[in-house]
């Protein structure tokens, strides 16, 4: 998809401060970060919203939530408290319509979110 900025990453066409790459998935650094931690887990594939998962998909899913414990163990969140979050469309705050799973830490995070 041309037009989709995680795709475009996804091709190495827009360079992301790359945390972890697989086969199947990329984290990096958000560029409008909305905490002291805030990274992006995106699968390879391209799946629009939370909506258009597949049967077929579980295991991708399975794999960016390992990837996000793996990454707070890393950035040193893991004991003091961290948040996963996926959005789904625009009333969901899903701003780019490529699935992506957002993890935050390194401060207090409220409840309820905005």
């Amino acid at each position: 998809m041309n037009d989709c900025i995680f795709c475009n990453i996804v091709n190495n066409d827009i360079p992301c401060e790359k945390l972890i790459e697989n086969d199947s998935i990329i984290a990096f650094r958000d560029i409008n970060p909305q905490a002291p931690t805030h990274i992006l887990i995106i699968p390879k594939k391209h799946i629009t919203t939370i909506n258009d998962l597949k049967p077929d998909d579980s295991t991708l899913i399975g794999e960016m939530f390992l990837i996000a414990k793996q990454l707070a163990k890393i950035e040193n969140i893991n004991n003091s408290g961290f948040r996963m979050v996926f959005n789904c469309n625009k009333d969901g705050g899903q701003t780019v319509f490529h699935i992506h799973l957002h993890l935050l830490g390194g401060r207090k995070l409220s409840w309820p979110p905005g």
